[in-house]
């Protein structure tokens, strides 16, 4: 495999996902409620954020040279008004460990959770959350900018719009086999039935946590208008970052599936891809790059969206084990989108490594192709440096380049498929 020289090949974390006692967060109280559709709280989750050192390093010593890390608002910015300088000085501690062991720190400023009082004031659905954004992102780029180069505003801008689309098809079908198949259309861990159930019983305990009967959090159902809200989030993320600290490259990330329209789908293909991507394409084309996350493909036939195919491996998620997508996704985004692109996630949940060395292999074939034909491919994080915490789906999904032993004391154990992908540098 032939990988231009600077070429990003490295792996990614969240950091509600990893860190471990995000107390401030929305996420945190959301795990903490009766009536919740989290299987299970994150806890300590990996306890990256005093443990990131050894994880860098074991990221390091395989080969790899960017890793793709969040900082986390709630941390940040504990309550609105006040800034935490310490949990700053944290985050620049990470950055310099990244360029110490010769890695790219490539940071996210969102992905999926937000402070517990922005939810309080209405969350991703409030005309005053852009604002409240943008006064974040001052904080942390004038306190980091100077020591980072490549900055992603928010994590898959486009999943609240997925979520809503997928809870209207599960309305409609109202079973708990069509949910476990909507389940696949959402590239991330969510718990689909168990929400819809908690709904009624959930209110009046929102109206007790957040002060609001519907939370309207990052991954919540998201109307039209909020969609809007984080266009322009994002946008005014993009004018601070372009007056701090010019010399950063930024982006957003968007979670792409490999639409596919068999006969009769065409519309409905169409349709879909219009809602996932080109939609977006006025609030990112002044953007430096585009991040493209991608875990599977979608088919749409004259009825609408399809299962896998019958006898297809599946992963833990219920995804498709499809690695050609990521080709595909990566050749249809440029045809429109005129920046670099960086694969900013793209794995697999399985507890058979020899398959996530296959499914990586295959993967990076493609972005090959991609390269050889000119492509502007940046770079390739896999999700996930570690086995995390997989949001509503808790600790069960397998993503990991590395196994954590939660109960032996957080032991890290790199998998095979972690030497595979570094060696892939050479």
């Amino acid at each position: 495999m032939k990988l231009p020289a600077g070429f990003f090949l490295g792996a990614a974390t969240a950091p509600h996902q990893v860190e471990g006692n995000n107390t401030n967060s929305d996420c945190w109280a959301a795990e903490q409620m009766t009536h919740t559709s989290y299987v299970e709280p994150s806890l300590d989750a990996c306890d990256h954020y005093h443990r990131y050192a050894e994880d860098i390093r074991l990221l390091a010593e395989a080969g790899l040279n960017a890793y793709r890390f969040g900082v986390e608002w709630a941390r940040i910015q504990p309550e609105e008004g006040r800034f935490d300088a310490a949990a700053l000085e944290h985050y620049r501690d990470v950055i310099r460990c990244c360029r110490a062991n010769g890695v790219e720190p490539i940071v996210t400023l969102h992905h999926f959770s937000s402070p517990k009082w922005l939810i309080s004031k209405g969350g991703w659905e409030a005309e005053t959350t852009p604002a409240d954004f943008a006064r974040y992102v001052r904080y942390v780029m004038e306190g980091l900018g100077a020591e980072l180069r490549y900055v992603c505003t928010i994590n898959e801008a486009n999943m609240g719009v997925q979520v809503a689309a997928i809870a209207e098809r599960y309305r409609k079908q109202m079973m708990a086999q069509a949910a476990k198949a909507a389940d696949g259309g959402v590239q991330m861990g969510m718990n689909l039935q168990k929400m819809m159930e908690n709904q009624k019983a959930a209110a009046a305990e929102n109206l007790a946590v957040f002060g609001v009967p519907q939370p309207q959090s990052f991954t919540n159902p998201r109307t039209a208008r909020g969609d809007e809200l984080v266009m322009e989030a994002h946008r005014a993320a993009r004018a601070v970052i372009r007056e701090v600290a010019p010399h950063v490259r930024l982006g957003l990330t968007l979670s792409l599936h490999d639409i596919q329209a068999l006969p009769g789908g065409e519309a409905e293909a169409a349709r879909v891809w219009a809602e996932e991507f080109t939609h977006y394409l006025p609030a990112i084309e002044g953007d430096d790059f585009l991040g493209v996350q991608n875990y599977t493909r979608a088919r749409y036939d004259g009825n609408g969206s399809m299962t896998a195919p019958e006898g297809a491996e599946v992963t833990q998620m219920g995804y498709e084990f499809y690695p050609a997508a990521l080709e595909h996704v990566i050749r249809r985004v440029a045809e429109d989108f005129h920046g670099d692109l960086i694969v900013t996630e793209n794995g697999i949940a399985t507890a058979d490594d020899t398959r996530r060395v296959a499914f990586i292999r295959e993967a990076l074939e493609g972005v090959e192709r991609c390269l050889a034909d000119g492509l502007p491919v940046r770079g390739y994080c896999y999700w996930s440096l570690m086995d995390n915490f997989e949001w509503q789906k808790g600790f069960a999904m397998q993503f990991g380049l590395i196994a954590v032993d939660r109960a032996g004391g957080q032991r890290r154990t790199p998998k095979p498929s972690l030497a595979y992908l570094g060696s892939l540098r050479n």
